[in-house]
């Protein structure tokens, strides 16, 4: 598999096996790092966007075998059962996002004043309208007392705006929450990173 692979759900035979990646892992990390480079930007002082791919993904899964020291069928095909989801399908992008605080008693404080935030992150290519996340697909992440400090999301996007995504149009993305606001334009390398994931 290379970075510039199109997005497709990943099965077995797009992993290496726990002896293989031990041997390939040296390479395989620098290259998914690089890759992750053009993937991750800050929105504002406290939250990152890390937009997901098959590649992504991949390492994530070979970094969780791993760990784990996973190798029969049924559990390798559970980790590809939860890590599928997060790749693009190329009018989407996919993205997992992350308020940080490093300390975690402030962190608790802000994250009980943030509530319902991941339903205020969006994306806004050109001038269309800005497209808010789907957040957590796969369960709840929030409480009524406090949002999560990692979520899980999808922006869908119209045909026009896939269409501007590959003229090169700006891309921007932002949360307008009452207790976090913040709005960044991507930089060209994210920009054309993202376009590679529009069909």
């Amino acid at each position: 598999m290379t970075a510039e692979v199109q997005n497709r759900k990943l099965t077995r035979e797009d992993l290496y096996s726990l002896e293989e990646y031990d041997r390939v892992r040296p390479e395989f990390r620098k290259r998914a790092m690089e890759h992750k480079k053009n993937r991750i930007v800050k929105v504002g002082p406290n939250a990152t966007i890390h937009f997901e791919d098959a590649l992504t993904m991949q390492y994530q899964i070979q970094e969780m075998l791993r760990a784990e020291r996973i190798f029969k069928s049924e559990e390798i095909q559970e980790e590809l059962d939860v890590y599928n989801p997060l790749i693009p399908e190329g009018s989407n992008w996919k993205a997992t996002f992350m308020f940080e605080w490093e300390d975690p008693k402030e962190r608790l404080e802000h994250l009980k004043q943030l509530v319902g935030a991941e339903d205020k992150i969006y994306v806004q290519v050109g001038e269309h309208d800005k497209v808010y996340a789907i957040a957590n697909e796969d369960l709840e992440r929030s409480t009524p007392d406090k949002t999560s400090s990692v979520h899980y999301l999808r922006f869908e996007l119209t045909p026009e705006m896939v269409a501007d995504v590959k003229k090169g149009a700006p891309i921007r993305v932002g949360v307008e929450h009452a207790n976090y606001t913040h709005e960044v334009e991507l930089p060209d390398n994210v920009r054309a990173s993202l376009a590679n994931d529009l069909a």
